[in-house]
């Protein structure tokens, strides 16, 4: 990977840094998390794979409505139990 892209607009959010990233892949608890929209399963069935071979522990949530920011439930759990999330946002 080249670089970090950010989502957000940066001329309107104050910039915050980077989460440290973790030196491996191996043990860590890392969920998957589909937004509903189109291909995005596809995506992630990959990553999953690639994630599993490298010795992680893959959980998978969906979000309900791709256009709606996720439940609190829905946050709180991935928080809970995750020690990083990849969101698929791929139409």
């Amino acid at each position: 990977m080249t670089g970090y892209v950010s989502p957000f607009d940066d001329r309107v959010r104050p910039e915050h840094p980077l989460a440290a990233r973790p030196a491996q892949i191996s043990g860590l608890h890392i969920t998957l998390l589909d937004i509903s929209k189109n291909r995005g399963a596809e995506f992630l069935d990959r990553i999953e794979t690639l994630l599993l071979a490298a010795g992680a522990i893959v959980t998978r949530q969906t979000k309900e409505i791709f256009s709606r920011p996720a439940s609190l439930d829905l946050i709180e759990n991935i928080t809970r139990v995750s020690d990083a999330v990849i969101e698929a946002l791929a139409d």
